[in-house]
């Protein structure tokens, strides 16, 4: 709109027009003022953090491996902030946790994989919540794996967009029945949804799709493949380069990181293409040492490397040595100055990343939020001075309440405290072969102090049971799997167990949020199957062209009885074994609670439902 005035005009109606321009300055000022606001957030950079699956340090060419090709990453590698001595958890949900929190995995609730303890605390904040509250939008494609019920779901914790599987893989329990990787039911923002084609390549595709309709406001998108995690399922084409070659352990495996690598490709080119590469921070790195690119002797998880590449490392996966928590870490940006390969040495953590992300992004975070990590920026810029003698633990204790010095290893500099009782030498000793405990006594009694220390900080919180809600009108009816029993042995977390009758029982840690008559059904099968409780669930097929191998015959089980307990009902009936599920009506009072189970065979023997609903009805 524009005001034309003329001088007599102004001359006779001085007052009016005088406050008429008055008000049009107000609101050009005001105008201008927003247009800098909304040109200020969005000269934010951009977020993209890959987090690979099963990856380790010495699974990638650039990083020193013969036998593996991986150009893309390889070209990462020679544009980024490489971080030679990053650390994460043994193990894969705990570095999740740790690294979307910024808090030591132990703190933030996590540290197993499954015996519900692989559920972020409801009171934890994600790097998601904090890049929306800070005007981002938030995405998240792949395996999420810190709990697939409110509260701990992704749309749950921070994520606008979510397209992900259940449980920590293809094939575990959550995840939807014979999913193998091709063509495979995911949940779409809450919704079962089919897609057409290959998994890692499904994420990256999406996610590029979802980056390009959100490009005009700042976006962090989490990329964490389920590759390269057994099972060890892709097109042959990829496997092909591998095979015949004594050196390799899998073959199948190198596959898998191949095909990631040729999407990491995909990604990059997208980003030039669009001009988004310069303003996004790309953030490559893996969730524990390698699954399958070494073998080690008769030690497995622990022993030193036979066979395969592992960087010199001792242990793999799951490992309390180095092979099993040292992995890679790059950062590119080139508007952050962030372009040129350089090996930063300094002892970092996965809990070091959000607080990074917080500096460089110029995020405003709860002033209640305080961060085990600290930003690595200073790194970066060559200032070395705040990471000396700095002391990083890392442990894998799967286990319901943790133990102190369970499979730990505590570092400082190149010096290795292992479970209390080895220390080692990275500098003269990089593959952990000589105790040199006895040598330096007032070394472990330094590192002894500084664990105590530690240990008693996280203390309190290891009695914290997260808890799944039932009656809540974010999920009604709550699902619930096997997967999440409290248990003293390792609940029954994949497809596998279900299918050959895995015996065993435990309880569900619930939260009832409203009183109420609720319906509880008991099922041997996932819903989705449509299955009678004493069906035998048919073998999934191979499939042509990929290493999808066939399952496992399903087997029936003669289930006669069955029973419910939770708060003060514990109630048995006979069951219809030819019908889907056993339903029990009952009314739960609000508040913390435990549910468990109980199936009975004819021959009197007894094994919990792996899947159960509570729906509230009124």
């Amino acid at each position: 709109m524009f005001l034309i005035a003329t001088k007599s005009t102004f001359r006779n109606h001085d007052y009016f027009s005088l406050s008429l321009l008055i008000v049009i300055t107000s609101l050009l000022f005001s105008c201008q003022e927003k247009k800098q606001i909304t040109t200020d957030k969005k000269s934010k950079p951009n977020v993209i953090l890959i987090l690979v699956d099963d990856q380790g340090y010495g699974d990638i060419a650039a990083l020193g491996n013969p036998y593996i090709k991986t150009p893309n990453l390889d070209k990462l590698h020679s544009q980024s902030a490489r971080f030679t001595d990053y650390h994460v958890n043994p193990t894969c949900a705990p570095t999740r946790a740790a690294l979307l929190t910024g808090h030591n995995a132990n703190r933030a609730g996590v540290w197993h994989t499954i015996n519900g303890r692989s559920m972020l605390l409801e009171t934890e904040t994600t790097m998601a919540q904090i890049f929306k509250d800070n005007g981002y939008s938030t995405s998240m494609f792949g395996k999420w794996h810190l709990g697939d019920n409110y509260p701990f779901r992704p749309q749950d914790k921070g994520f606008d967009e979510v397209l992900s599987h259940g449980g920590g893989g293809m094939e575990q329990t959550m995840d939807y029945w014979d999913n193998d990787y091709f063509d495979d039911m995911y949940v779409h923002n809450g919704e079962l949804k089919r897609f057409e084609g290959y998994s890692t390549d499904i994420w990256f595709n999406e996610a590029i799709k979802h980056i390009e309709k959100n490009k005009d406001q700042p976006f962090f998108c989490y990329l964490p493949t389920n590759t390269a995690h057994s099972p060890y399922f892709v097109a042959d084409k990829y496997i092909e380069p591998y095979k015949d070659n004594d050196s390799i352990p899998l073959p199948a495996f190198y596959g898998m990181i191949a095909n990631i690598d040729e999407n990491v490709g995909k990604l990059v080119t997208y980003l030039e293409k669009s001009e988004l590469m310069d303003n996004t921070i790309l953030i490559f790195t893996t969730d524990n040492g390698t699954a399958q690119g070494a073998k080690t002797d008769g030690h497995r998880l622990d022993g030193f490397i036979k066979k395969g590449f592992n960087a010199g490392m001792r242990g793999v996966k799951a490992s309390k040595y180095e092979g099993g928590h040292r992995v890679p870490l790059f950062i590119h940006w080139k508007n952050g100055g962030i372009t040129v390969g350089k090996d930063i040495d300094e002892l970092t953590a996965h809990f070091d990343v959000l607080p990074t992300l917080v500096e460089m992004c110029d995020l405003e975070v709860d002033s209640a939020i305080n961060f085990d990590g600290k930003s690595l920026l200073p790194l970066i810029n060559g200032e070395t001075e705040e990471f000396n003698n700095r002391i990083v633990i890392t442990n894998s204790q799967r286990t319901e309440i943790p133990e102190p010095w369970r499979r730990t290893s505590l570092m400082q500099g190149k010096w290795r405290l292992i479970d209390s009782t080895e220390l080692y030498n990275l500098a003269t000793d990089p593959q952990q072969r000589l105790n040199i405990a006895q040598n330096h006594p007032e070394k472990i009694a330094e590192f002894k102090e500084a664990y105590n220390t530690w240990w008693q900080d996280l203390l309190p919180g290891y009695e914290e049971l997260p808890r799944i809600y039932v009656g809540h009108e974010k999920e009604n009816p709550a699902k619930l799997y096997c997967h999440d029993w409290h248990t003293d042995g390792d609940s029954p977390w994949h497809q596998r167990h279900i299918r050959t009758g895995y015996m065993d029982n435990g309880y569900w840690a619930l939260k009832v949020v409203e009183a109420g008559t609720y319906s509880v059904k008991l099922r041997r099968w996932p819903e989705e199957t449509k299955l009678a409780l004493n069906a035998e669930a048919a073998i999934r097929p191979a499939k042509e062209g990929t290493s999808v191998s066939a399952s496992k015959p399903g087997k029936s089980l003669p289930i006669t009885k069955a029973r419910l307990k939770v708060q003060q009902v514990d109630k048995e009936i006979d069951v219809d074994p030819t019908r889907e599920y056993a339903e029990f009506t009952v009314d739960l009072t609000k508040g913390d609670t435990e549910l468990q189970t109980w199936f009975t065979l004819e021959d009197k023997e007894t094994l919990g439902a792996y899947f159960v609903s509570v729906e509230k009805l009124e």
